[in-house]
């Protein structure tokens, strides 16, 4: 595990999630090889029942505060522990487009 990554997981420990699953999709994007850049995360909590998609976000944001910028990109899927049960499962992420907006 990257040290990025282990930073972001600990931080999240905050939210004490039931789930968490931190994953590096770097190797799928344009990014230098061994780059932490982009990130997937599923999350269950308790501390996201009640809120929205943009509360709960927010929520994931405002624990990984300056770490934020170390990152390029970060995939949150946010659950409710009864949805999570509901579900059990987050989306696949996209393939990677490729390079900026300015390069195609």
């Amino acid at each position: 595990m990257s040290t990025t990554q282990a930073a972001l997981e600990q931080a999240l420990q905050s939210l004490a999630p039931s789930h968490l699953e931190l994953l590096n999709e770097s190797h799928m994007h344009a990014v230098p090889p061994g780059s932490e850049s982009h990130f997937k995360l599923v999350i269950v909590s308790n501390e996201f029942e009640g809120l929205n998609a943009v509360k709960r976000h927010q929520a994931v944001y405002r624990t990984l505060g300056d770490l934020m910028q170390q990152i390029h990109a970060l995939a949150l899927h946010t659950y409710s522990p009864a949805e999570w049960q509901a579900s059990g499962l987050a989306p696949d992420s996209p393939d990677c487009m490729g390079g900026s907006k300015g390069e195609r």
